[in-house]
């Protein structure tokens, strides 16, 4: 096989047999048609791997051309991070549930995988965004996400206050469950679940989406993601913030939280045929055509 990439990383939900075989069927494709496979220590032991090589998550993006992930779009999330600052390309198979961006089903997934690696796909760019946390003059971390930054209430159960500005321009204040600040592709997560739009992933926007505000008047909004959007925490106790749902901070009255479109965007691989439109259809169980 003539392949666009030399050196593929595979990246597996942990913890499932058939993910396992699934994962050394592919590895065995990759290897019989002349390709360096490298596999996520976390996905496999290394007495599962065997011949591959294994390699630590947080290398794979210095290291391969291309990465497929196994799984659900959870793992997805959790390696889009990890290889978006080297602009790597992925890959997703789906051996999730709703699988919104792991599209290649597992039936098909030699077949999709063999016509990718020889240059038959439609790539699809899409946006994540950098959030950095400051506490009085002080920044205490950066993050990326690919699907949302989310602000929530804690154990507590109390509703958190805010004030929210755009491009230094004050928004609104607000007090609610919490806020979702959601990239195109994470409209279909979290957001949608809370009455956020569906934002095609191509589409140049940030969502602020409200959750069960106290007033009825808090709506939705959509801007540009060249926006610098700016979260003040102004009464809350145990507020969190959440990063795709994976990894969190507690915030403290008065931290502020940074929110705009990282400077890379990370490039999805899908199969020939790909209709945003028709996964859109099928996931959400919209009407099919009547005529």
């Amino acid at each position: 096989m003539t392949s666009l990439f030399k050196k593929v990383a595979l990246v597996a939900r942990h913890g499932k047999s058939e993910i396992v075989t699934s994962l050394l069927h592919l590895a065995g494709f990759l290897d019989s048609n002349g390709l360096t496979v490298l596999i996520d220590d976390q996905s496999l032991s290394e007495a599962q791997a065997g011949q591959y090589q294994r390699i630590e998550r947080d290398k794979i993006g210095r290291l391969a051309d291309l990465v497929i992930v196994l799984g659900g779009d959870g793992t997805l999330l959790s390696v889009a991070r990890l290889v978006a600052p080297y602009r790597i390309p992925l890959v997703g198979v789906n051996q999730g549930r709703l699988g919104f961006m792991t599209d290649i089903p597992l039936h098909e997934m030699e077949q999709s995988i063999g016509s990718i690696l020889q240059g038959e796909f439609v790539p699809e760019e899409r946006i994540l965004l950098e959030a950095q946390v400051i506490r009085g003059d002080k920044e205490l971390c950066k993050s990326l996400a690919f699907n949302d930054v989310v602000f929530s209430r804690g154990a507590t159960g109390s509703m958190i206050e805010f004030e929210i500005f755009i491009d230094d321009q004050f928004v609104y204040s607000q007090r609610s469950d919490g806020l979702i600040v959601s990239t195109p592709t994470g409209s279909t997560a979290y957001s949608l679940s809370s009455g956020g739009p569906i934002l095609h992933p191509t589409l140049p926007a940030i969502a602020l989406v409200p959750i069960c505000p106290q007033s009825l008047s808090n709506r939705p909004i959509a801007v540009n993601d060249s926006c610098v959007v700016e979260f003040m925490l102004t009464r809350g106790q145990d507020t969190r913030l959440h990063f795709d749902n994976q990894s969190h901070l507690e915030l403290h009255e008065l931290d502020r939280v940074i929110i705009r479109r990282y400077r890379n965007s990370l490039r999805i691989l899908h199969p020939v045929g790909y209709s945003y439109y028709d996964m859109l259809r099928h996931k959400l169980h919209w009407g099919e055509k009547l005529i």
